[in-house]
């Protein structure tokens, strides 16, 4: 009798191990049967399929046979971080994140569609060409520009970057990394436009304040420099001057909570998605430091870091009245998603300023000629070895342009300098193309 128990006590386990297999089998089945099924035909699995730009511009190809991208080198090269290639080298091609819907692998069947697909992006490659050689093919940067009332990002451009037909000879060292959603940087002064907010919202006599500038600010034993003595100002013609002793006040009258949960509702800290390409988190302090940290976190320095992608949805929220229209990579006739992002009475305030501080400081009849209604901030991201990237973000407050952008060269400099150029050319580009 015990023997018969034993046996039937091993003949139930042997099923429920049985069962258990077959229940991961079929999970990771429907999971990743289409990843089994075209692991070694990436290139020429289907009947084949047309990767576009907004214009038609066949930025990829494929078919039974063959695997192809862009005729023009150029573009191909500007537009690599946006296309990746066949062999997933870089983590936010587009080739790799809808290969599957270009595919139309069947559960079923095992088998893939029969006819060819295109699959259109919002992108415009002439515009990341441009945007491409404005960054400069010998620095190392990031682009992006979008249109912010329909969510449409026509540029994407990561530098430096790659030629997919050439394989792996003569790469630039990181140069696979898509440094506008894979990579994360201290923003400096761009910064100022998150603790601007946090302060409209939650130092309720902001705007009657005044703050003082001899040169720096000492808090603590510490001192924060400024570029300039100011004297006293208002918060406005604080952001205007990028005041680092301004804002370091600014910032602890603000306080860590506050800080903390506008960078946090903001997205800053999420691992963000541009339609299914994913951006990495940024950094801001989970916790109070004491206040000569949050001084320096206010300006941007400390231990903040942001992504380039996640800069764009901020501002073109604040260029939207507070409203984001989900950015994204997919042409479509169908309307994107709309989140709020900033209250709009801050936002609104964000605009003023921001068309003041470029008015008044940026000289745009001779920096951005023919360029109209430009509302922008620059950084100039500190790194602690005498070096600093620069930055420009912005939009145009344009309803026949609408157009946020960023713009991040590293080790660059001053953000007015070298980031803004950058802007203006890209700028006119996406104007020109209309």
């Amino acid at each position: 009798m015990k023997k018969i128990t034993r046996r039937a006590f091993s003949v139930l386990l042997l099923s429920l191990a049985i069962i258990f297999g077959m229940t991961v089998f079929v999970l990771r089945y429907v999971d990743e049967a289409q990843t089994w099924a075209l692991r070694f035909s990436r290139a020429n699995a289907g009947a084949g399929g047309e990767l576009l730009d907004r214009n038609g511009v066949v930025l990829a190809s494929f078919d039974a046979s063959r695997s192809a991208f862009a005729e023009d080198g150029e573009i191909r090269v500007a537009c690599y971080h946006v296309t990746g290639d066949y062999w997933d080298r870089t983590g936010t091609g587009a080739l790799s994140a809808y290969w599957g819907d270009m595919q139309e692998y069947s559960l079923l069947s095992g088998t893939t569609k029969k006819e060819p697909k295109r699959f259109t992006l919002t992108i415009d490659s002439e515009i990341c060409r441009t945007a491409y050689f404005a960054v400069g093919y010998n620095r190392r940067g990031a682009a992006m520009l979008m249109n912010y009332k329909t969510g449409e990002v026509l540029a994407m451009v990561s530098v430096p970057s790659v030629d997919p037909i050439n394989g792996e000879s003569a790469v630039a060292d990181t140069a696979f990394i898509n440094r506008c959603l894979s990579a994360s940087f201290p923003p400096g002064s761009i910064f100022k436009l998150v603790t601007a907010a946090a302060a409209i919202e939650d130092v309720p006599d902001l705007f009657s304040r005044g703050y003082t500038c001899e040169g720096q600010y000492t808090i603590g034993t510490v001192d924060i420099h400024c570029t300039g003595v100011h004297g006293t100002q208002n918060v406005r013609d604080a952001l205007a001057h990028s005041c680092n002793a301004a804002f370091a006040q600014i910032a602890v009258d603000t306080g860590y909570n506050s800080l903390y949960r506008h960078v946090k509702a903001y997205g800053f800290l999420d691992t963000l998605e541009l339609s299914g390409l994913r951006a990495i988190p940024g950094s801001y302090r989970s916790e109070y430091a004491g206040n000569p940290e949050l001084a320096w976190s206010g300006i941007g320095q400390s231990t903040d870091l942001v992504t380039p992608f996640a800069m764009l949805r901020y501002v073109a929220a604040i260029a939207n009245d507070g409203v984001l229209v989900t950015p994204h990579l997919i042409l479509s006739d169908e309307p994107a998603e709309q989140v709020r992002l900033v209250e709009e009475s801050t936002a609104r305030e964000l605009k003023r300023m921001m068309s003041y501080t470029a008015s008044t400081q940026y000289n745009p009849a001779a920096n951005f000629p023919g360029i109209s209604y430009l509302c922008a901030k620059t950084g100039t991201a500190e790194l602690g070895d005498g070096t600093s990237h620069a930055w420009f973000t912005g939009f145009l407050d344009d309803s026949e342009h609408p157009y946020a952008f960023v713009v991040l060269i590293e080790r660059g400099g001053g953000g007015l300098q070298t980031a803004a150029p950058v802007a203006n050319r890209i700028l006119h580009a996406a104007i020109a193309a209309e």
